[in-house]
């Protein structure tokens, strides 16, 4: 990519650049917040108390990572509440891979979604360790390191459950399910707004080249523990452009979600709605003052 100039402070974008670095920052935080509120449903109920405690604490590192990102669309004026609490459902840009409910009582649900996620995440961080906006790049760092651990979690409980014939089914019933809507992490917001993220540098590599860097580690890594991603509708020659593959009906990026999304937002933002609040406690420093 050609060297392109830093970005201004944000009061000095143009409406153009900070219509990219707004659209990038949703991708980013609606993602985590909504995977964290979807994980906080496995809390007591992992197959050991080891396994109950790092979710937890995965779960709490990715509300972590979204109150980061959150932080940073506040510059323009909204306040978190209004960002999270107060935003309209049909508003939020996150992958329709995070929003669907778990099977029930299906640890490999979890588990395979926290892997294909946490790979896709990594890929897309490493491509704003280089930002062109200093606020975004300044924050990939202290994510990058405790992203390490989930994936490194979610991996090694796969190799676990791929060991006997019974539960490696019950894990390629979900990677049947949910492969789909992994795909859909990488789907655009908006073509014209996501050239424009590429163009300005606010990340290193497009959507289609982070896709395919991401097919060529989770492939590998599913079949090599006796998984099939056939039913997953992929080309027989995957590492090609992206357009070739098969993508839901919602992608959730583009605004358009599943039902399962918007029975989610009804019922963590019940009590908000409920006790009447306009803001929310806030148990994290302002990250810019750490």
């Amino acid at each position: 990519m050609a060297a392109v100039e830093e970005l201004s402070e944000p009061g000095s974008l143009s409406e153009e650049e900070r219509e990219a670095v707004r659209h990038q920052l949703f991708r980013l935080a609606d993602d985590e917040f909504v995977l964290a509120e979807r994980y906080t449903e496995w809390q007591v109920k992992a197959p050991t108390l080891e396994s109950d405690l790092a979710f937890s604490n995965i779960a709490q590192d990715e509300l972590g990572h979204a109150r980061l990102w959150y932080d940073l669309l506040q510059d323009w004026g909204a306040e978190e509440s209004e960002l999270i609490w107060e935003r309209d459902p049909s508003e939020w840009r996150h992958s329709t891979l995070v929003e669907l409910p778990f099977e029930e009582g299906d640890w490999s649900d979890p588990v395979l979604r926290s892997y294909l996620y946490d790979v896709a995440e990594d890929i897309q961080l490493r491509a704003l360790q280089d930002s062109t906006y200093p606020r975004i790049r300044d924050r990939v760092g202290k994510i990058l390191g405790e992203e390490d651990y989930h994936r490194e979690h979610a991996a090694s409980w796969l190799e676990r459950l791929c060991e006997e014939d019974e539960s490696r089914a019950r894990v390629q019933d979900a990677l049947d399910r949910l492969f789909p809507h992994a795909l859909t992490l990488f789907a655009p917001t908006d073509e014209a707004v996501e050239d424009r993220i590429d163009e300005l540098g606010i990340r290193s590599e497009p959507l289609v080249t982070m896709r395919e860097e991401w097919l060529d580690e989770v492939v590998p890594f599913l079949e090599s523990l006796g998984l099939s991603v056939d039913d997953a509708e992929l080309p027989e020659q995957y590492d090609v452009h992206h357009s070739q593959l098969e993508l839901p009906e919602h992608t959730g990026r583009d605004q358009s979600h599943t039902d399962d999304w918007f029975d989610l937002y009804d019922e963590f933002t019940r009590s908000y709605r409920e006790l009447g609040r306009t803001s929310a406690a806030r148990i994290m420093k302002d990250p810019d003052d750490e």
